[in-house]
């Protein structure tokens, strides 16, 4: 009987002990969550853009001449902006190809995107292809659960 009674009192201060803990760590990671944002500013800055504004934007030269509009964004396995991909040359989405830029390269001038490169700089450019069977980027369709940046699969392997 005393096996037990020493048996269901180990148990029962294991169960009481492990929802305590359990409620240290979230806040814990709760603390550190808000102390990590807090170093964030609470929404975009004048030397910042979105991604989504960005897309479909036009570009313009340094003597305000339209040279095409931004396709896309690439970013690497990091997270960071690696290149900006322009669309240069294409009337109703045909005849134009893609080439990519520094994404320092980019200004925004007077409320525009600008650069410091002509149209026929642009077209001399090599064509960005957005489409990559390697990598699985392009027409692949995204993970049914959160795949993993940089990996082309949602296991991350």
């Amino acid at each position: 009987m005393s096996k037990i009674f020493v048996t269901t009192a180990i148990v029962m201060a294991l169960a009481a002990a492990v929802p305590a803990a359990n409620a240290r760590t979230a806040a814990n990671r709760d603390t550190h969550a808000v102390q990590k944002n807090e170093a964030l500013p609470h929404s975009v800055q004048p030397d910042e853009i979105r991604a989504s504004k960005m897309i479909g934007s036009a570009v313009y030269d340094m003597q305000n001449q339209k040279i095409g509009s931004v396709d896309d964004v690439i970013l690497n396995k990091d997270g960071k902006v690696n290149a900006v991909v322009i669309d240069v040359g294409s009337f109703l989405g045909m005849g134009g190809k893609s080439v990519a830029v520094e994404p320092n390269e980019l200004k925004t001038d007077n409320n525009r995107l600008t650069l410091d490169r002509t149209k026929e700089q642009l077209k001399q450019m090599a064509n960005y292809d957005l489409t990559n069977r390697n990598t699985g980027a392009g027409t692949s369709t995204s993970p049914a659960q959160g795949g993993r940046l940089g990996t082309g699969s949602s296991t991350g392997r």
